[in-house]
């Protein structure tokens, strides 16, 4: 589970501003976190289907902001995933 102040921090980093919650970029940076946080919990509970589902629901939702940042700013995109490190 994320912490207020990791969610924080997340927030100030990529939105510029604590209450910039609603920007691509953040909303991006706070579902890698939660997707990240999840794997632990899969490598403990590898039969865990319901959770699993909502991890994919997840991803899904990261894939699509993503996708829209790419069609808005290239540079910012690359930018984003760089930090995040989505791409290998």
């Amino acid at each position: 589970m994320i912490t207020k102040e990791q969610k924080n921090e997340i927030v100030v980093k990529y939105g510029n501003d604590s209450r910039n919650t609603g920007d691509a970029k953040v909303q991006v940076a706070l579902l890698t976190a939660r997707i990240n946080d999840l794997q632990g919990h899969f490598k403990e509970n590898p039969k865990d289907h319901a959770s699993r589902r909502g991890l994919l629901k997840l991803v899904g939702q990261r894939r699509r902001l993503l996708k829209y940042i790419r069609g808005r700013n290239i540079d910012e995109y690359r930018q984003l995933i760089a930090d995040l490190g989505l791409r290998k």
